[in-house]
C-alpha cells in the first residue's frame, strides 16, 4: 500500500461494487487506508469514516453473470453491516458482518462510504478484503 495508490471516490461519499472471483458465504470485510505516518501530508482526512456493506442478487442479473440453475428472486439490496473506520486505530481494520456467515453465497459486494474524515474533494480506499467461506 503506497500513498496515492488508491481507489479515489469523488467527494466525501461514494460507492463501489466489487465482483468477487467466486461466490462466497460472507463473514467479514477488511478496509485499509494508509497511516498518518505514511501520508505525505501527515493527515488521513481522505480515509473513509462511516461505511455500509450491501449485497444483492440483482447485481449479477444486471451485469449478465447470473449462474445458470440459480433462482433469481428479484430481492432488493440487503444491508450486512454499518461500520466506522477509525483513523486512530490500525491502518487495516476488519469488521464482522451481521448474521455471518450469510446463508446465501454472493459474487458481488457493495461498499458504500457515507462519510470520510474531513476531505471534501475525495475519499481514498486503499484495500478491501472480503472474508468468508467459498461456496
Amino acid at each position: 500500500v503506497y500513498p496515492g495508490n488508491c481507489w479515489p471516490l469523488q467527494g466525501h461519499q461514494g460507492q463501489v461494487v466489487i465482483r468477487l472471483s467466486t461466490r462466497v458465504h460472507l463473514t467479514g470485510i477488511t478496509v485499509q487506508h494508509i497511516s498518518a505516518e505514511a501520508s505525505p501530508s501527515g493527515t488521513v482526512i481522505s480515509a473513509p469514516r462511516d461505511i455500509a456493506v450491501f449485497v444483492s442478487l440483482c447485481w449479477a442479473l444486471l451485469m449478465g453473470t447470473w449462474p445458470w440453475g440459480v433462482d433469481a428472486d428479484g430481492e432488493e439490496e440487503t444491508l450486512l453491516g454499518m461500520f466506522t473506520y477509525n483513523v486512530a486505530k490500525e491502518a487495516s481494520q476488519t469488521f464482522l458482518l451481521k448474521d455471518a456467515p450469510f446463508p446465501r453465497a454472493f459474487s458481488y459486494i457493495k461498499l458504500l462510504v457515507k462519510s470520510n474524515w474531513g476531505n471534501p474533494a475525495y475519499t481514498c480506499i486503499y484495500r478491501v478484503q472480503v472474508h468468508g467461506k467459498i461456496a
